[in-house]
């Protein structure tokens, strides 16, 4: 099982694309993230293949529903045998504990982690859907509840981790999108940091699509970032 905190986004709209990427990357040195389209176009099938291929895979999917809904939802994807899978921390305390228990309590369970806000989210979006305060207070708040409903960590920016991580403690699991290695392009995230930055925040797990994805050579661009968070 791989330790590397480095966690690849797997952003294809195919299996055969998104398995030539993971045939060119070593499952020792990275996990792989899984999402909506790809998860939609290919199924269940994308995963055993990742998996026998020896990669831990976080399912990105984001489970936001009533709370039976969602706690069937999370133990479907542990039948999977995903490593990881989210939900939304705006669904509340009683979805988060519902789901939290549909995993049970073997060792072995997936981390269970819960979405603040997503770091695409910026000061005018914000606004616009009617949230109140700050970005910043706002997730503390999230991320206070999905403490408090027994899960094991949360999605956020890189620019909330400290924070979080000195309220919240060392074992609570902070995983941060919006990770861009020195001159790579911002693409459309607006809350990014660089890894170093982001482990020096805070972060547990980075994770980082393009500048590795769309990479001549992943498994060196792979290699450069684990070069440059080596002292983490």
């Amino acid at each position: 099982m791989s330790h590397s905190k480095i966690i690849v986004a797997l952003d294809y709209s195919t299996a055969d694309a998104a398995l030539e990427l993971a045939n060119q990357l070593d499952p020792h040195r990275c996990q792989l993230k899984i999402g909506k389209e790809l998860f939609t176009r290919s199924g269940p099938s994308i995963i055993e293949a990742l998996n026998k291929r020896g990669f831990n895979i976080f399912l990105d999917l984001k489970y936001h529903d009533i709370p039976n809904t969602v706690a069937k939802a999370c133990a479907a994807a542990a039948d999977l045998g995903v490593w990881m899978l989210n939900v939304h921390a705006l669904g509340g305390a009683a979805m988060m504990e519902a789901a939290r228990e549909s995993l049970g309590h073997s060792a072995d369970r997936p981390l269970l982690i819960a979405v603040t806000l997503l770091t695409s989210m910026d000061k005018t979006t914000f606004d616009q859907i009617g949230l109140q305060g700050t970005i910043e207070d706002t997730v503390f708040r999230l991320a206070q509840l999905t403490y408090d409903s027994g899960l094991d960590g949360v999605v956020c920016s890189a620019h909330e981790a400290s924070l979080i991580r000195r309220q919240l403690g060392q074992k609570f699991k902070l995983i941060t999108p919006g990770i861009r290695p020195e001159d790579s392009d911002h693409g459309d995230q607006h809350r990014i940091m660089t890894p170093t930055q982001a482990l020096t925040a805070g972060s547990s797990y980075l994770v980082i699509g393009r500048p590795i994805t769309a990479a001549s050579d992943p498994m060196a661009a792979l290699d450069a970032i684990e070069q440059s968070i080596a002292n983490y």
